[in-house]
C-alpha cells in the first residue's frame, strides 16, 4: 500500500523506546507478572504485543501468555465493511478467567475497537481486570475508553490517518501519518 505520507510520527528506535516503556509500566502496574496475560488485537496489535511479551521476558525473565484476537465480528460497523469481511482468526489457548489482560493495539481512534474486543473477550471468560496498552492515542473518542498504556498521543485531524508499520506486515516499524 502506498500512501502519501506526510510526517512521520515515530520512527524504529521510537517505537522501541515506547514498547519498552509500555512494557515496564505494565510490570509496575500490575506487580510483576503473576496472573497477566496480553492480548493483540488482529492485526498490528498482535506483533506489538508479542514485542511487549518478549520485553517483558527480558527484563523479568518470566514467560507471559499471547494471545491474539480477532473482534471482526464484534464490529458494531460490520454491515459497512463488506459483503464478506476477512477474518483473520483468535488464537487464545490459555483460560482468561481470573486473569489481568492487556490488549494490546495499534492506534486508539474512536474506542469502537476496544469496544468490541471487550465484547469478544467476555465471551470467552471472566477475568479479573482489562487493561489497554496503545502504540498511538490520536483522539477523537466516540466512546468513553481510554488507554491505560500510550506509547505517544499523537493529536490528529479527523482528515488524517495514522499508519502503525511493523516489520511483520509491512517490512518496516514506523508510526506515519498521511492526509
Amino acid at each position: 500500500m502506498d500512501i502519501q505520507q506526510k510526517a512521520q510520527i515515530m520512527d524504529e528506535q521510537g517505537m522501541r523506546r515506547a514498547i519498552t516503556r509500555i512494557s515496564h509500566e505494565i510490570l509496575e502496574n500490575n506487580k510483576g507478572v503473576n496472573d497477566l496475560v496480553l492480548i493483540g488485537i488482529q492485526r498490528r496489535g498482535v506483533p506489538l504485543a508479542r514485542q511487549i511479551v518478549a520485553k517483558i521476558k527480558e527484563v523479568e525473565n518470566a514467560h507471559v501468555p499471547v494471545g491474539i484476537l480477532d473482534i471482526t465480528l464484534y464490529r458494531d460497523d460490520l454491515s459497512m465493511l463488506a459483503e464478506h469481511p476477512v477474518i483473520n482468526g483468535t488464537e487464545i489457548d490459555f483460560s482468561i478467567t481470573g486473569k489481568k489482560i492487556v490488549l494490546v493495539d495499534d492506534v486508539l481512534y474512536t474506542g469502537r475497537t476496544v469496544r468490541a474486543a471487550i465484547d469478544a473477550i467476555m465471551d470467552l471468560g471472566r477475568p479479573q481486570m482489562i487493561q489497554l496498552a496503545i502504540l498511538i492515542d490520536r483522539g477523537h473518542r466516540e466512546l468513553p475508553i481510554r488507554a491505560d498504556y500510550v506509547g505517544k498521543n499523537v493529536p490528529t485531524s479527523k482528515e488524517e490517518v495514522v499508519h502503525v508499520k511493523v516489520a511483520a506486515f509491512d517490512k518496516v516499524n514506523e508510526v506515519v501519518i498521511s492526509e
